[in-house]
This record gives C-alpha cells, structure tokens and sequence, in this order.
C-alpha cells in the first residue's frame, strides 16, 4: 500500500514538482509520517511546510505564464525527478525502505511528468487553448496529494 502512495505522490511531483514535497511537508509536520531521525526530517519541521506551500502557490501561478518552459527540459524535469525521489521516499520510509520508496517516486515523477504533457496538450487542444487545461491539471495534483496524505496510515 505505501508503495503506491510512493508512486502516487511521485506521479503529483510529476504534475506539480512542489505540490508533492508541500503535502509531504504538511504530513510530517502533522504527525501522519513519521520521518524523526531520518535526514528527511527537515520535511516536518516548524516553517517547512509553509515554505513549500507559498512555492508551491508560486508554482501554480508561474505555470500560467506562456513564457514559462516545457516540463520536460532537463532543468524541469530534473526537478520533478528530484522531487518524486524525496516525497516518495518519505513515504518509503514509513513501509521501511527509503529507497524502494524513492525508485517508486523517481519511476511516478517520470509517469506524471511526461504523462501530465500528454493529457495536458490534448485538454488544451480540446478546448483550443492551454489555461483551462493547466487549471485541470491542477486540481488534479492537489486534490492526489490531499488523497495521497489521507491514506497515509
């Protein structure tokens, strides 16, 4: 089970790269994963959270921008390969292997990442322009990362 939670947040670092490490945050400053006495255990401190949060905010506003550049650019897509790694070894930790969780998050980042392009460009060609596609796509990666941090046990 936790390892689809690890593919699962992986595949929202892949949509959103920091919607992922903010609900990751949120879980672990709240006491749903516990990641004391790991070296990820930054994630749940006292300002951690927040500080993903307004970036993930910022995230979601820069994505609007039509000169912001393609997710798969090895700069973007880097990102959201780093980021699937972390939340999806968080999650990991808490089945006991950080690194099963993080190959899992790595393997959904790349899922959610070029998956994410592909839906996003035929939402966007339905509509025949981009930003009702990318609010879609949003609320997708929200609304899988509250369900991500709900299911955590």
């Amino acid at each position: 089970m936790l390892h689809l939670l690890a593919l699962s947040i992986g595949i929202v670092a892949g949509l959103r790269a920091m919607t992922a490490p903010a609900a990751i945050a949120f879980a672990a400053h709240y006491g749903k994963l516990d990641l004391n006495g790991t070296f990820l255990a930054f994630l749940g401190y006292k300002w951690t959270p927040w500080i993903l949060l307004v970036l993930a905010i910022g995230e979601l506003i820069t994505d609007q921008l039509p000169t912001t550049p393609s997710r798969k650019v090895p700069v973007q897509f880097g990102t959201r390969i780093l980021m699937g790694a972390v939340t999806g070894g968080a999650i990991g930790t808490a089945a006991g292997n950080l690194w099963i969780g993080a190959i899992t998050g790595v393997v959904g980042a790349i899922i959610g990442t070029l998956g994410g392009a592909a839906v996003r460009g035929k939402l966007a060609a339905a509509f025949g322009k981009d930003p009702p596609a990318a609010f879609i796509e949003d609320a997708v990666a929200i609304a899988a990362a509250v369900l991500i941090v709900l299911a955590l046990p």
